[in-house]
């Protein structure tokens, strides 16, 4: 299976408000938290094995089913390190697949791709309207000072929860409440964005509306929509 595992059906670019976040619908928004990768920064992890690996290889490597590739980051993205997860996938799927990690891990830097289309701006103009943006993303700690280092919209936030440094990842509540406490913010004036749907479902069981990101002409739209006095698309 490619891809993350346990995505639940979701629409994308929408107000997700189930739950807990239900009481906080129609609220004015005050704080806009975002995920990093491929909602501010695109993260490809192809783009770093398209030099020494066959489109094939490349495909089953994806395949959670074959490599546990999802799985061995879900639990580096918890706490576990680089070297611990590499041992993970040579215990579990052998060597070919172990091999192929230690490579990637190796070449991270080259899975982030660049800057998501418009996140820059709409950073800036959230800040200049008063609402305050912040991070929260499941990363590796060892891995996390290369996207830093690489993407310096990262820098331009006003802080940020990264799940290796806390032992915690979503799309468990425990690190959206952490969050919520080091911020210093209520979920009720909070908007969560994230490209996963599963990880909305995580921030709506903590009180926090979300919406699952693809678009980012639509998002700035329904930010715009709940009242945040950004630009508008002309």
């Amino acid at each position: 299976m490619k891809g993350w595992p346990g995505e639940p059906d979701m629409d994308y670019d929408v107000m997700v408000e189930d739950g807990e976040a239900a009481a906080n619908a129609g609220k004015p928004v005050t704080d806009v938290i975002f995920d990093f990768g491929n909602v501010l920064i695109y993260w490809d992890p192809a783009a770093v094995l398209v030099p020494r690996y066959s489109q094939e290889t490349i495909d089953q490597f994806l395949d959670n089913d074959i490599s546990g590739f999802y799985d061995g980051n879900d639990m580096m993205d918890g706490g576990m390190t680089t070297t611990e997860g590499i041992e993970w996938m040579r215990r579990t799927h052998g060597d070919k697949w172990a091999d192929i990690l230690e490579y990637y891990i190796a070449n991270f830097r080259d899975s982030l791709t660049g800057i998501v289309p418009g996140a820059r701006v709409l950073v800036n103009d959230l800040k200049a309207a008063g609402v305050r943006v912040w991070g929260l993303s499941n990363w590796e700690k060892e891995l996390f000072s290369v996207a830093e280092e690489q993407c310096d919209i990262l820098r331009e936030l006003d802080g940020k929860i990264v799940s290796g440094f806390v032992g915690m990842r979503k799309p468990h509540k425990d690190i959206y409440e952490r969050a919520l406490q080091e911020f210093g913010i209520t979920a009720e004036g909070a908007v969560f964005i994230d490209d996963k749907a599963m990880n909305i479902v995580g921030a709506n069981e903590a009180g926090i509306r979300g919406v699952r990101f693809q678009d980012p002409v639509k998002l700035r739209e329904l930010l715009i929509a709940t009242g945040v006095g950004i630009p508008a698309v002309r």
